[in-house]
């Protein structure tokens, strides 16, 4: 099912960022924006692209009070033969409605939402940048939206698309960060809202993450919310480790979010005849490994970053060292086969890739 969209152009585009070498992450806005309406009363309805804007919100809205909100961050690229195409959007679509089921918030039709992006994109296409390493981010987000106070499951909602042109997400690109483990606070606990893509588990994270930054670390690696020891995911991405050979990563136990770049390389390593263990990992075991040589690379994945290597682990007073601080060997293949594919430098063999249009 499609949903109706009305499209009314911007009178005064603005200019395009000439230097996209500079082009940082989630700082320059395209053109245009795409909202539509719900309420339990009509269902979806009013779908529009209009030009970018602010959003007008009654004072005493849902998700002001009470946090009743979830996003997504996905990206279009342009290919090597100037092609507009996007990197499995369809998951990225189920994952929002599994946090908006979570949420109590309206669910939208795959096809119809896989439309309204492409849609967006087309219009935008002239924003998608050239440069190696750059996209154009897309945030899907959806809002609670009830024009009145109390505690109880949304009457009316926003869901909003917004663009941006990106670079690197970190400051580092492609070179190893530094991560801190955290053992105060913790992000989510298993029957909570830590596979759901929410800001409240976003706002949760930043004393700790502010902590790190004073420190003089990119990141916080977080532990579960329980027994305070198995290692769950990274600030902005979920994390891998090559150990004696075998790939590590925490099992999506309810309070890890399900990523799609984490899925993708699951298949990958698996297609080059790795062993990906998927299970509960613990911070001791993890350091026994770097202890005793065995660990031999950490990595991050999400959308925004792609692949992060860790070249640093910091815990408990006692910081080690990664792969000599240098991008590993299996990192460095990673991601040059998902970019290679999200860019068309690559074959397409898994059909992860969906065309937008011509650039």
């Amino acid at each position: 099912m499609k949903y109706d969209i009305k499209i009314t152009k911007t009178a005064t585009p603005k200019a395009k960022p000439v230097d996209e070498s500079k082009l940082g992450f989630g700082r320059v806005f395209t053109d245009h924006m795409f909202m539509m309406n719900w309420s339990d009363k009509k269902g979806w309805y009013d779908g529009r692209i209009v030009p970018f804007g602010d959003i007008p919100i009654h004072p005493a809205s849902t998700v002001l009070h009470y946090g009743a909100e979830i996003f997504e961050g996905m990206k279009a690229y342009r290919t090597v033969k100037d092609e507009i195409v996007m990197f499995r959007p369809t998951e990225n679509i189920k994952r929002l409605n599994n946090s908006a089921e979570r949420l109590c918030l309206p669910a939208l039709d795959e096809e119809g939402c896989l439309d309204i992006l492409k849609t967006l994109v087309e219009l935008e296409k002239d924003w998608v940048p050239h440069a190696d390493g750059t996209a154009l981010y897309l945030r899907p987000y959806l809002i609670g939206n009830d024009p009145h106070l109390g505690v109880h499951a949304v009457h009316e909602a926003l869901f909003v698309v917004i663009c941006s042109p990106v670079g690197a997400y970190y400051a580092e690109g492609i070179n190893p960060v530094k991560i801190a483990i955290e053992s105060q606070d913790v992000r989510a606990v298993r029957g909570g809202t830590g596979y759901a893509k929410c800001g409240g588990n976003y706002a949760a994270s930043l004393r700790a993450g502010q902590r790190a930054e004073n420190a003089g670390y990119t990141q916080v690696l977080w532990l579960d919310g329980v027994d305070r020891k198995y290692i769950e995911e990274v600030g902005s991405m979920n994390v891998m480790f090559k150990i004696d050979g075998k790939i590590v990563t925490p099992a999506l136990t309810g309070s890890v979010l399900p990523g799609i770049t984490r899925k993708s390389c699951v298949e990958l390593l698996k297609d080059w005849g790795y062993q990906v263990e998927e299970r509960l990992f613990s911070v001791d075991e993890l350091f026994d490994a770097a202890k005793n040589g065995k660990l031999e690379e950490a990595w991050g994945t999400g959308t925004a970053a792609v692949i992060s290597p860790i070249g640093k682990l910091f815990y408990q007073g006692n910081e080690y060292v990664v792969s000599n601080n240098e991008i590993g060997a299996l990192t460095q293949k990673l991601y040059d086969n998902l970019t290679g594919i999200q860019w068309g430098k690559l074959p397409d063999d898994k059909g992860w890739i969906e065309f937008v249009c011509k650039g």
